[in-house]
């Protein structure tokens, strides 16, 4: 029997947070529609590319531009 209320864990790695443009935010973006990419320090647009009005955070590490560098 199924137990209501177990949290399973299975959804947890495929679930990414949406925002919505107009929502205070900052730093860097990706659309969930088309992928276009903008940085922001205020509110999300609507994007330029698609007009799409859902947009993903996009991954951050401090060392994520540095192999870009060494190249």
């Amino acid at each position: 029997m199924l137990e209501v209320g177990v949290d399973t864990g299975l959804y947890d790695a495929d679930f990414v947070e949406l925002f919505p443009a107009g929502d205070a935010a900052k730093g860097e973006y990706h659309c969930a529609d088309c992928g276009y990419g903008v940085t922001v320090q205020t509110r999300l647009p609507t994007c330029p590319m698609c007009s799409g009005s859902s947009w993903e955070q996009s991954a951050w590490s401090p060392l994520s531009r540095s192999a870009a560098w060494t190249l």
